[in-house]
């Protein structure tokens, strides 16, 4: 049976994993450090501290300046951060070389397409519109559309759920500990990207297999459906 008959549920995480947006991300952030008269973090120690959330960002990105927030004065950053950063969302902001191509053609070939993110949905949303990604996607799923956001299971069953498709068919993209802990817990293969801004050494985090350029993703979505047809054990098995 071909793949485009048994379409599976592929989700991908967003910054790191379908777009370098360090660019625009770590510019808001300095430029919030800049309002404090702190020093500008150089976009290489910026890029580790992405991943879980634009708040967890700022709180980390003080931290790293020297100058830890509490909770009341990180409210207030953060709502100056989120001011600015929509302004500037897809300044220099790009989805990685062959990924358009990529999830075009699985979409073609009957695959659902849908972000499992701890970005706000509604940040989210803006990016993927600034940049004619939305119409690629069933669903579009932040932290705030789940009970329970990335590690836990529950962001991406909820959203396979919403996109109407199922677990046993199903897979996750993404560059990070929290995307792997969540592929893991929800029972899916974890494909782990090469290109983006992991927490962790890759094997570590037990991918089923690496992707470092997404010409190759279709064929590898082809020998996952094919594996799974043949009885074969993906979540969470190195390849």
């Amino acid at each position: 049976m071909s793949s485009k008959a048994k379409g599976w549920t592929l989700l991908f995480d967003l910054d790191g994993t379908l777009v370098d947006s360090a660019p625009d991300l770590i510019g808001t952030l300095n430029a919030v450090l800049a309002t404090d008269g702190l020093p500008t973090l150089p976009m290489a120690q910026g890029r580790d501290l992405i991943g879980h959330g634009a708040r967890a960002l700022l709180r980390r990105g003080y931290a790293a300046a020297g100058a830890p927030l509490e909770a009341e004065a990180l409210d207030v950053r953060f709502a100056l951060f989120l001011e600015l950063y929509v302004g500037r969302i897809a300044d220099l902001t790009r989805p990685y070389p062959g990924c358009v191509e990529a999830l075009t053609a699985l979409k073609a070939e009957g695959h659902t397409l849908a972000v499992t993110t701890n970005k706000r949905t509604d940040l989210s949303v803006a990016l993927t519109d600034a940049l004619g990604l939305t119409g690629l996607f069933a669903c579009v799923f932040g932290p705030d559309r789940v009970s329970a956001r990335k590690p836990d299971a529950a962001h991406l069953l909820e959203a396979i759920a919403a996109c109407g498709g199922r677990a046993d068919r199903a897979l996750m993209v993404g560059d990070s500990s929290l995307d792997a802990g969540a592929a893991h817990a929800a029972g899916l293969p974890f494909v782990a990207v090469g290109f983006g801004y992991a927490d962790m050494a890759i094997p570590g985090m037990t991918p089923w297999a690496v992707l470092d350029h997404y010409d190759a993703f279709p064929a590898l979505v082809a020998r996952c459906v094919r594996e799974t047809e043949q009885g074969l054990a993906l979540a969470g098995s190195p390849g």
